[in-house]
């Protein structure tokens, strides 16, 4: 099933009916980093408010929100608008699973600060998680002996199980360095690999993936060329033309399934 919509998220989402979807992989504006071809006036937080009630209502039991968003930098001052957002998210229900890290290289923009080159991904959930298939990646020390130590209360260190091998593989950490690709038309759009890991970690096939802020179509494309079905939402004509085209081409060209493999 495949079902793109055209228009404001808010009120097109009351179609969707509750508890239908397994899992919203989505990245909302970001203060007013960017003008979204002048939508960003609409973006305000009583808005995010009422998103968030109907993606609460939307969500399956054990379904999961992935939420990929920064601050602004005002008068010298972070916003803390994403941790807002996610405390809000706690307080109407969902579960702060995890506070994940995008990791990218960004060009500099610093003002007597670091450099910043990371976003949160907030991974909420709604009751008891009900899925997850964890990506792998090899261990550096694979085949070593290796004791296992372990800490008291007090500080003391106490050994358990001897020396043991380390395992081949390890799930991966929730720092997720990935490369930023020139864009397609639209001014904030995160990498394939991005939505694709999440989509393979919190979904199985045939399950429902939303994005309401469908952007190019990133989260729609992978989600096509992993086998899921999905339901978009974009405000923009311009961009959800991209974005049909996208889909459409992921469509017609399962070969492109490269990305999907759980490495």
């Amino acid at each position: 099933m495949l079902k793109l919509m055209q228009g404001d998220c808010l009120e097109l989402m009351q179609e969707i009916p509750d508890n239908t979807i397994d899992l919203t992989v989505t990245s909302p504006p970001y203060d007013n980093l960017r003008t979204y071809n002048g939508n960003i006036s609409q973006w305000t937080f009583e808005k995010f408010q009422g998103i968030a009630k109907q993606l609460y209502r939307v969500t399956k039991q054990g379904g999961v929100v992935v939420w990929v968003v920064a601050d602004a930098t005002i008068n010298g001052s972070e916003t803390g608008t994403s941790f807002r957002q996610a405390l809000y998210f706690k307080e109407i229900g969902f579960n702060i699973h995890d506070t994940m890290i995008y990791e990218t290289s960004k060009p500099p923009m610093n003002d007597r600060r670091y450099q910043q080159c990371f976003e949160y991904m907030f991974v909420f959930t709604k009751a008891k998680l009900k899925t997850f298939n964890p990506i792998l990646v090899p261990c550096k020390n694979a085949g070593k002996e290796m004791s296992a130590r372990y800490y008291n209360y007090d500080g003391t260190k106490k050994d358990r199980h001897g020396k043991n091998p380390v395992k081949d593989n390890k799930v991966k950490d929730n720092i997720w360095y990935m490369v930023q690709r020139p864009g397609n038309g639209h001014p904030a759009v995160f990498p394939e690999q991005l939505a694709n890991d999440h989509i393979i970690s919190w979904s199985n096939p045939s399950d429902t993936v939303f994005d309401p802020f469908m952007g190019s179509g990133t989260t729609g494309k992978m989600a096509v060329l992993n086998g899921r079905d999905f339901i978009g939402i974009e405000l923009d004509a311009d961009y959800f033309k991209i974005a049909e085209k996208r889909i459409a081409d992921a469509q017609n060209k399962p070969e492109q399934i490269s990305l999907i493999a759980n490495k």
